[in-house]
């Protein structure tokens, strides 16, 4: 898949590819878990530990946060934790099927074609290391809301090229962030803080693939492939990030729904949190093309901007 230049040396986009695919596989080989055998999973759950760091709970901040007890404020955060996880697992289905068909067929001694298969591994390991961990965190199969679930059938049966790409781009780089928070937090739960140092080692290595290919894919696209994909890319990420936190937590952990997803929804501290995590994911959008005036009324919406 290389190629050479008469007269002068060059990279090609096809080499520069492979380069990238050939270390992200040398890494895996190097540092990669079991979470089977890494996860402490038999010692049993310490209610006195956060499910996530406090901070990044949707009512952290709020009248409602400094009303509840501290066993409140912690049995949220587990919930919170569940959600994620859960939300995780649904997107991580998306991102497997997405790339298996992008690879479907195509030649199998491609760096790049080895590559994607160790990622989907990955992924299979990660969803069911979230589905173990929201187990012990004693909550239940938190799913997106039904029409999201639909809309999730038809993104990953028809995004293509940086649409798919850059969608899978948003979705890890907004968990990593909170992740790397809750994976230094003594406050967080031991083992929940294992799988997060897991899922954050082995994710870097799936986001530096997702930009890869993102840019590869926008070298070929014109202005107006440009402007669909990139509200393609928001729309997706806009319920991605939405469906995060089912407001079943709140039920959950014992709350008033209404006033809590009502104070969720005004909580100006979570909303700076998200953005603020998003900042060097919209500068990449931004100098990829793919930050235009229509995806970006999304990105406010979901509070990324």
């Amino acid at each position: 898949m290389t190629s050479s230049i008469t007269g002068s040396e060059a990279t090609s986009p096809a080499s520069d590819r492979d380069d990238v695919a050939r270390r992200l596989l040398d890494s895996s080989e190097t540092l990669s878990y079991d979470p089977a055998q890494e996860v402490d999973w038999d010692t049993p759950l310490d209610t006195n530990y956060h499910g996530t760091s406090p901070e990044w709970s949707t009512l952290y901040g709020t009248a409602y946060w400094k009303e509840m007890t501290p066993e409140q404020q912690r049995e949220l955060t587990r919930q919170e934790a569940a959600s994620v996880a859960s939300t995780g697992i649904w997107f991580e289905m998306i991102l497997q099927q997405m790339m298996l068909r992008d690879f479907y067929a195509k030649d199998p001694t491609d760096p790049s074609f080895q590559w994607a298969l160790t990622e989907i591994a990955d992924e299979c390991r990660h969803s069911i290391m979230f589905a173990r961990g929201a187990a012990k965190l004693r909550a239940p199969a938190y799913r997106p809301p039904r029409g999201v679930i639909e809309l999730g059938r038809v993104f990953k049966a028809l995004a293509f090229g940086e649409a798919a790409y850059a969608a899978i781009l948003v979705a890890e780089e907004v968990l990593d962030v909170m992740q790397r928070d809750w994976m230094r937090d003594e406050r967080v739960v031991p083992f929940v803080r294992t799988v997060n140092n897991i899922h954050v080692v082995e994710e870097s290595r799936h986001m530096k693939f997702a930009r890869q290919e993102t840019k590869e894919r926008l070298e070929k696209a014109g202005p107006l492939r440009k402007q669909i994909n990139s509200l393609v890319v928001a729309i997706a990420s806009y319920f991605i990030v939405t469906s995060m936190v089912n407001k079943k937590v709140y039920e959950n952990a014992g709350l008033d729904v209404k006033r809590a997803v009502r104070e969720a929804k005004n909580n100006q501290h979570h909303k700076s949190l998200l953005r603020s995590s998003c900042s060097g994911l919209m500068e990449f959008l931004s100098s990829a093309g793919l930050l235009t005036k229509a995806s970006t009324w999304f990105y406010k919406r979901a509070n990324l901007i």
